[in-house]
């Protein structure tokens, strides 16, 4: 054997070794307690919008696209997952201190106007998740809402 298929052949075991290696999946299947949902008031349209651009990294349900079966992708998509809930988890919201949740709300409304979030890479592969400015527009009043909730007590 030459050593090019020897490389090829090495490689290519490599390839079908790793598809056993799989990060566990980021799916409980509940709407937690401490959900965001029972921290402030979000209407079934917001709901939708936050579920379609957001919930899929920033939260404890996440809806695992195909390619999350073949790795090193499903390795990314799981490390994507792990910094986004990191970052901002709604299945933990009602978890966070009133300071913090004041602060990532904000932080939600910046990232929108900024348009960070959501990120690039994930509006190209999931249209849902591209925001026209209108839902942006709604995702942001919608924060301030809360921020004024929050600060009201509920």
């Amino acid at each position: 054997m030459s050593p090019a298929k020897k490389v090829l052949s090495v490689i290519g075991i490599l390839i079908i070794g790793i598809q056993f290696i799989r990060p566990a999946r980021n799916k409980d299947g509940q709407i937690a307690a401490t959900d965001i949902s029972g921290v402030v008031s979000i209407s079934d349209s917001i709901k939708i919008l936050l579920h379609n651009a957001c919930y899929d990294c920033h939260s404890n349900n996440t809806r695992y696209p195909w390619y999350s079966n073949i790795q090193p992708a499903g390795w990314l998509l799981n490390r994507h997952i792990t910094d986004g809930k990191d970052e901002l988890n709604f299945s933990e919201f009602g978890g966070y201190a009133q300071r913090m949740q004041l602060s990532k709300l904000d932080g939600i409304a910046y990232n929108i106007r900024e348009n960070i979030m959501p990120l690039a890479s994930y509006r190209r592969m999931h249209k849902n998740a591209r925001l026209s400015e209108n839902e942006k527009e709604m995702l942001i009043s919608w924060t301030e809402r809360s921020i004024d909730e929050l600060n009201r007590g509920k």
